[in-house]
């Protein structure tokens, strides 16, 4: 098998890239500064660094937006800085594995193997894999056989739910709830009960650290703009308030696993139940949110190792193994 062989989970705020050749998987920032409008100033994890600290002349972009390109020649270009890094800078024939989200338009869903075709890689072999279906195989379900399967996949701006049955996708629904709403939904409490503005960045952090700071019975400290007074401040803020301003977000993607398990055949459903449903992606992590979807829908949970690479360890297990090659496909070939 050759080794130059790469699997690309493009997500929204991080890329995860699966190297054949290392056998391993490097997760960047999916961002990209521009200055003047034409240079490449920064990406990746450096362009994160410039996030909201950026002059005018400097955009920090988002290439992806609600799991699909927003920005082709952005993102083309951002995955051929991406790759060239992986190759040292020299450029050689390759082959490549794309994952998609399944809920989305045809047009939406071809852009994501234009992407390559038009990168000016040096593509032998663009192969689409379907996001949830590697999903599962990065978390090690059987997805090849007849069990339903349930995937949730909580992603940046995304959550995908997901039944799998017999290497296909028997449901697949994408709502438009996730990290970013998190974040929005904190910024948006803090300024409310303490007319204080903060950034996206911070919120951020606080939601990552919510768990810790609940364990340690300690306040989220954040630092931002008074808008009283337009100075910048310190302020401790309880998490039982950050905590009740994520219900709303939690109850959103729980009433659209229950929707679509109401749609689910009895016989998958008998075997979720006894399966239970599989939670990943970047933002799957935060507090309670776990436990509110097993109280909410009576099911266990079982929450990914990798929950933010888990779609890429999904497509190393495709290239690597012989046996779950039928489940990528080549649009070229289906259109022919």
């Amino acid at each position: 098998m050759s080794a130059n062989i790469f699997g690309i989970d493009l997500g929204t705020s991080n890329i995860k890239i699966y190297n054949r050749m290392t056998d391993d998987v490097t997760v960047e920032k999916n961002l990209i500064a521009i200055q003047n409008k034409t240079n490449i100033f920064a990406y990746g994890n450096a362009a994160y660094e410039m996030y909201e600290k950026a002059p005018a002349n400097i955009r920090i972009s988002f290439p992806l937006s609600n799991g699909v390109i927003a920005d082709i020649d952005n993102m083309q270009a951002l995955v051929k800085l991406f790759i060239s890094d992986q190759m040292r800078g020299a450029m050689k024939p390759v082959d490549f594995y794309v994952a998609r989200p399944t809920d989305v338009t045809d047009v939406e869903k071809r852009a994501f193997y234009d992407l390559i075709r038009e990168s000016g890689l040096k593509a032998k072999k663009i192969m689409v894999v379907e996001k949830s279906i590697a999903d599962g195989l990065g978390l090690n379900v059987d997805v090849m056989n007849s069990q339903g399967v349930l995937v949730v996949n909580v992603g940046y701006e995304t959550t995908e739910i997901s039944i799998l049955s017999l290497r296909g996708i028997v449901i697949s629904k994408l709502i438009k709830v996730g990290g970013k709403k998190f974040d929005d939904s904190i910024r948006n409490v803090i300024r409310r009960e303490y007319s204080l503005t903060i950034g996206q960045k911070t919120a951020e952090n606080v939601k990552i650290a919510l768990r810790d700071l609940q364990k340690d019975n300690k306040n989220a400290v954040v630092y931002g703009r008074d808008i009283v007074t337009g100075l910048p401040v310190e302020r401790e803020i309880p998490t039982d308030i950050i905590n009740n301003a994520l219900v709303e977000n939690f109850d959103t993607i729980l009433d659209s696993i229950r929707a679509t398990l109401e749609k689910t055949p009895p016989e998958l459903a008998a075997d979720i139940y006894k399966h239970g449903l599989y939670l990943t992606g970047g933002a799957s992590q935060i507090a309670h949110l776990a436990q509110k979807l097993s109280n909410g829908v009576g099911l266990n949970v079982n929450l990914a190792e990798n929950p933010v690479s888990s779609v890429a360890l999904g497509l190393a297990r495709i290239i690597k193994n012989e046996q779950f090659k039928a489940l990528a496909y080549d649009i070229e070939e289906m259109d022919k």
